[in-house]
């Protein structure tokens, strides 16, 4: 962990979601601003955070300007409950006014190599730029009991040094693919957002936080921006475990 990290702890799962979609609302607010880029999460935690901002927050937020992307995805149809892309559709999408040219969903039904290589291209053609590197503007991530994030798992982590925006991963249990992006994109954002909640993901976050030896096998350990700020947003829950 780097000394530019912060670490906010709420009570519960619906203050962290309605701290992070307020967070939401103030980074975007700058109408100078073109183009604001986020990358999203899968799981049930950003399920919540969708849920909030469709319910309370929708007409706060300019979505005309706002790009959605996504830090990774199961290769299965847009349409498999499996689909992150279809879990934001479900309760976030579907639910704003958002120009459908703003939505960047990465086809989890096309040939794995060939979609991590369009989706590289695509990110390298719209997004801004940090030296060769693209930026995004936000990464909201999550934190998996087994300190994967993204989708980076901890038998995988060379995936942090690969080369291109976008790579293939293999869950290490199902051995089902997905397309994640990658350390350096990761690192190059100007913000990073993880959003855990749980006590079962108490032990992997006490692990981080306290630099433990064990941390060193979590991908989740290694994102650290290298240019931009770093904030944990946790439920009392996922911090119990910290000293």
């Amino acid at each position: 962990m780097t000394k530019e990290t912060e670490v906010k702890i709420f009570k519960n799962p619906k203050k962290v979601y309605n701290a992070i979609a307020k967070s939401i609302i103030q980074l975007t607010s700058d109408s100078t601003q073109k183009n604001f880029d986020i990358a999203l999460s899968g799981g049930n935690s950003p399920k919540g955070l969708f849920e909030k901002i469709s319910e309370k927050y929708k007409d706060e937020i300019p979505w005309d300007r706002i790009h959605l992307w996504w830090g990774d995805e199961r290769c299965v149809p847009p349409t498999s409950e499996q689909s992150n892309y279809k879990m934001t559709l479900d309760y976030l999408i579907s639910h704003i006014d958002i120009p459908e040219k703003n939505i960047h969903r990465i086809h989890g039904e096309e040939d794995p190599e060939l979609e991590a290589l369009r989706y590289s291209n695509e990110i390298d053609d719209t997004l801004n730029s940090r030296g060769k590197e693209p930026v995004f503007d936000l990464i909201i991530l999550g934190l998996g009991d087994d300190g994967h994030t993204a989708s980076i798992f901890p038998d995988q982590l060379e995936l942090f040094d690969h080369p291109e925006n976008c790579a293939v991963a293999e869950h290490p249990l199902t051995g089902q693919k997905r397309i994640t992006l990658t350390g350096h994109v990761l690192n190059n954002a100007n913000r990073i957002y993880f959003l855990v909640t749980g006590e079962n993901k108490a032990m992997r976050v006490s692990e981080i936080m306290n630099d433990n030896e064990a941390a060193k096998l979590l991908p989740a350990y290694y994102i650290s921006p290298v240019n931009g700020d770093l904030t944990w947003f946790l439920d009392e829950a996922a911090a119990s475990l910290i000293s």
